[in-house]
């Protein structure tokens, strides 16, 4: 099934730094980003392959890219979803999801994301999911944001430790990652969690924390 391309685009950018100093973008994705994601997705398939969603059923066909970009769209202009990719120094490195985005009573949204491997463990990853975070908090009025991964993704589970996530415990078999139904450990903040705070100021503070931890003082005059 090919989406129809939208005349209207969203237009979110959000922008922060890392807390050691990378200037990050958060940015919609682009037809001309065609060879740049696919690069990149190939360099990383090993990386990325075991946390990548699959389908459970036979999927006839295939979207090419513009499909994609333009379902991507479509759903960004229903306010549905608000789906970033990553830049750093201007290279497309990465993605960060903000999906399922529920109003009414419930106010609430699920994020995914990714890296290349090539920039993992520079606070990316935490500093991209801070960003959206605090727009879903301040921008859309959600009250909560929730974060499923794997128990076996380690790097992944470090991302929402260094924000203060609530672990809210494992469901068995809730998602078909990389060819078959997985456990994932659900993770969420609320607002009443942040007490009025951002969460671009908990990774800071979490930061300034872990590096008083390793830093050793040296002898005294």
């Amino acid at each position: 099934m090919r989406w129809g391309r939208q005349r209207e685009e969203w237009s979110v950018v959000l922008t922060g730094t890392t807390p050691t100093g990378y200037p990050i973008l958060l940015r919609p994705l682009r037809p001309e980003d065609a060879d740049d994601y696919v690069s990149v997705r190939a360099r990383n398939k090993h990386w990325l392959s075991p946390w990548d969603a699959t389908s459970p059923v036979r999927v006839s066909g295939s979207r090419t890219f513009d499909d994609v970009v333009a379902f991507y769209q479509e759903e960004a202009l229903a306010g549905r979803m608000l789906p970033f990719v990553i830049e750093v120094g201007g290279e497309l490195v990465g993605q960060v999801n903000v999906s399922n985005i529920v109003l009414g009573s419930f106010r609430s949204c699920t994020v995914g994301y990714w890296v290349a491997q090539a920039v993992a463990g520079r606070g990316i990853v935490p500093t991209a999911l801070a960003l959206a975070a605090d727009h879903a908090f301040g921008v859309l009025g959600l009250h909560r944001v929730e974060v499923n991964i794997r128990p076996e993704n380690v790097a992944s589970l470090a991302v929402v430790r260094k924000l203060g996530f609530r672990d809210e415990g494992l469901r068995p078999r809730m998602l078909h990652i990389d060819g078959d139904w997985r456990d994932h450990r659900s993770f969420a903040l609320t607002t009443e969690d942040l007490d009025g705070a951002t969460v671009m100021a908990r990774l800071t503070h979490s930061s300034q924390q872990s590096l008083g931890r390793h830093t050793v003082e040296g002898p005294t005059a």
